[in-house]
């Protein structure tokens, strides 16, 4: 059984299709297959499709006559869709030192969640993560999947300079900064792995509907990988998940 979207017009080329408000993997199984059968849909035409944790939208290369015709081609194309929902996926195992050089905002972070260092690791290392979608910067990982204990609220105010590689936490969220950028998420390790290079064919090889699980390293690992990755020595190994 579907969802009950909303259609809506975001402006005169898009059109902003919205589930649920839940951070579900149902619904993004949903959402995925609603994308892939729309980008099929439109092949001929230049459209793109971007989604979230709830919403897909779609820009097209011109602009939009008549909407409400969009819409009912969309809800055909919707309730066409198959009820089977299963996905191949990847699972990605992620190095990450949480020594305090990596996490500025660990020791708050502990005082704050009334948690030792050891139980937020443990916590942050012990769940299988699903990548929802990418944004805000390239190759930025939006992880579903946190442990409900280590839930805390963004920033009040953002830091200026997250560093390149840092996990963090915001809200009910988890994830790895791909470059130097500012941000409000609560840092408290970071991975020497690199997420995004613009060099490559595929510049991000992790997509959404991947899975994510960190383990925790060492800074004197973390050291000798970045230099694996320098002389290409480093290759960051994904296996089949099926969801």
């Amino acid at each position: 059984m579907g969802f009950n979207l909303k259609y809506s017009k975001f402006n005169s080329s898009s059109i902003l299709i919205e589930w649920p408000q839940s951070i579900d993997q149902n619904i993004l199984r949903d959402i995925l297959k609603f994308k892939k059968s729309i980008n099929s849909h439109y092949f001929k035409l230049k459209v793109e499709v971007i989604n979230t944790y709830t919403s897909i939208l779609i820009i097209y290369d011109f602009t939009i006559d008549n909407f409400n015709d969009e819409f009912l081609t969309l809800k055909e194309l919707y309730s066409s869709l198959s009820t089977i929902q299963n996905f191949d996926s990847k699972l990605w195992e992620i190095p990450v030192c949480y020594d305090d050089s990596f996490g500025p905002d660990l020791i708050q972070y502990s005082v704050t969640k009334r948690m030792s260092k050891s139980e937020i690791i443990d916590c942050h290392t012990r769940n299988l993560y699903t990548v929802y979608f990418l944004g805000f910067l390239p190759g930025f990982l939006y992880l579903g999947g946190l442990d409900p204990k280590l839930n805390l609220a963004r920033k009040k105010s953002p830091s200026l300079n997250v560093k390149k590689g840092s996990v963090a936490i915001g809200g009910y969220q988890t994830g790895i900064y791909p470059q130097d950028s500012p941000g409000g998420w609560h840092v408290i390790g970071n991975s020497p792995v690199e997420l995004f290079n613009p060099k490559q064919s595929l510049p991000c090889k992790i997509l959404h509907g991947d899975k994510i699980r960190f383990y925790q390293i060492s800074k004197t690992d973390h050291e000798r990988i970045i230099e694996e990755i320098d002389s290409n020595a480093f290759k960051l190994i994904s296996i089949p998940h099926h969801a």
